[in-house]
């Protein structure tokens, strides 16, 4: 399963409306990834929620470093290919990160994804937090 921000952000924060669902999906599954852009996403999230900076670094440190979570490195080329999806998408109103995690998903033919983002469901995947 995709780790989206909103999915991270309800992992992180006991306060997150979907704190306890992210936590049993989470542990329910032995495949997770996440990318670099969601992980530059998520500080400025938690940012804006109030969160304390600290836990929320402390947190990203422990998704990259503790082989619960494969974290992919996006490259110059997978940037582009979000970028191009995009741009197949000029009706949609997709980030950039969103992107990205669809080119990503559908190379690795994984549907679910922990995040609250609909744009999710317009691309055909499943989102686990609704």
């Amino acid at each position: 399963m995709l780790l989206d921000t909103s999915g991270l952000l309800a992992l992180l924060h006991k306060g997150e409306p979907h704190h306890s669902a992210a936590v049993n999906a989470f542990d329910a599954r032995s495949h997770r990834f996440t990318h670099s852009y969601i992980l530059a996403e998520l500080i400025p999230l938690a940012a804006t929620r109030r969160y304390r900076r600290d836990l929320t670094l402390d947190f990203s440190r422990r998704i990259v470093t503790s082989g619960e979570v494969d974290v992919v490195w996006v490259s110059e080329s997978m940037h582009q290919q979000g970028l191009d999806l995009l741009f197949a998408r000029s009706d949609k109103n997709y980030s950039l990160c969103d992107a990205i995690s669809f080119v990503l998903m559908r190379e690795r033919a994984i549907s679910d994804a922990l995040t609250t983002d609909h744009h999710f469901e317009q691309e055909g995947f499943r989102r686990l937090l609704a």
